[in-house]
């Protein structure tokens, strides 16, 4: 067996397009090439073509004796599946909140995240979830990550957006718009910085230069347009440069991320979830994948949602969770 390492990938929501573009994923070469995937699922579902899969020669695998034990169940033909029978596909319609879907679909990402923590897989890379699924199934989560930082005890996290020629961390992420100012603190703008610096660090940039955007029009227009450049946002970006980190800011956000895509930063940190998210999905919408900051764990995950509207029709792109699993088993290997 070669010594790639192994990604577990949950399969997402299954009433959304989860199934489809991980199937279609794992039909790339590319995947051979970094790392050995483990679709992480039930098997009922991706054997019914209504939830668009279509992985032929599925080998379940064990995982009940931790890594030695899934070593010597990993098929030497075919895709691994562990498989959690957990998901009745008479339960779900396609393209509809389920709250069977939704719970199986947190489940899938609470066994990668076992898995990853007692060593017996590398990393993982996730498919999307449907948050009002999982809400009506009895998980109060806005999504993968605020799962993971509770799983794992971490305290200190945050998402990182990714795609060919732009990277963005954000100081506040899933926020009603009018609660944002509040949240822009000199606290959270260092730790984000901090973290987004670590964040690079660990994926292999020596000295990361980072950028940061201001949260007003014009950079506030000295003060004209608020005041969080000069009383929250400079202050944080001095801190972290007297901590040796090499960062810029505030710049205004109608140029930072130009700047960054010209090559001057190679990250841009952003105060709130838009403001980033348009910026990476505009630059790279197919590729864009999403990787998650200050976790004892490698995850990354495709960069947009369980696309009900289009579920089942076979015509979803499998772009970006190609990309999630490709950077994830690069992550691995690095590590």
């Amino acid at each position: 067996m070669n010594g790639l390492p192994i990604v577990g990938i949950p399969i997402g929501d299954v009433a959304g397009i989860g199934p489809e573009v991980v199937a279609k994923a794992l039909a790339r070469s590319e995947i051979g090439e970094v790392c050995r995937p483990l679709v992480i699922g039930d098997r009922r579902i991706l054997e019914t073509p209504r939830f668009g899969a279509c992985i032929p020669n599925l080998q379940p695998v064990s995982v009940e004796g931790g890594a030695a034990e899934l070593l010597a169940t990993w098929p030497a033909e075919g895709v691994a599946l562990l498989d959690l029978h957990n998901l009745v596909p008479d339960t779900v319609d396609v393209g509809r909140v389920s709250v069977a879907a939704g719970r199986a679909a947190v489940e899938y990402v609470l066994k990668a995240t076992e898995l990853t923590l007692d060593g017996t897989i590398d990393a993982v890379a996730t498919a999307p979830l449907n948050k009002e699924a999982m809400r009506l199934a009895g998980y109060n989560y806005i999504g993968h990550t605020e799962i993971l930082a509770e799983v794992t005890g971490t305290a200190r996290c945050t998402t990182m957006l990714a795609t060919p020629g732009l990277r963005v961390t954000h100081v506040t992420r899933h926020l009603p718009f009018r609660e944002i100012a509040a949240c822009i603190t000199q606290e959270s703008v260092l730790d984000t910085i901090l973290l987004t610096h670590e964040g690079m660090c660990a994926l292999g940039y020596a000295n990361p230069r980072l950028a940061v955007a201001g949260l007003n029009p014009h950079n506030g227009d000295g003060g004209l347009l608020g005041l969080e450049e000069i009383e929250v946002i400079a202050p944080a970006v001095a801190a972290a440069c007297e901590k040796g980190v090499a960062v810029t800011g505030p710049i205004p956000a109608d140029s930072v991320f130009f700047q960054a895509i010209r090559g001057d930063y190679d990250v841009v940190v952003t105060m709130y979830h838009d403001q980033g998210h348009i910026a990476v999905k505009t630059h790279g919408f197919e590729q864009s994948i999403t990787i998650t900051l200050g976790l004892p764990l490698i995850r990354t995950s495709a960069d947009h949602g369980t696309a009900f509207d289009i579920a089942g029709k076979g015509i979803a792109s499998e772009e970006s969770m190609l990309a999630a699993i490709i950077e994830a088993g690069r992550m691995a290997a690095q590590r």
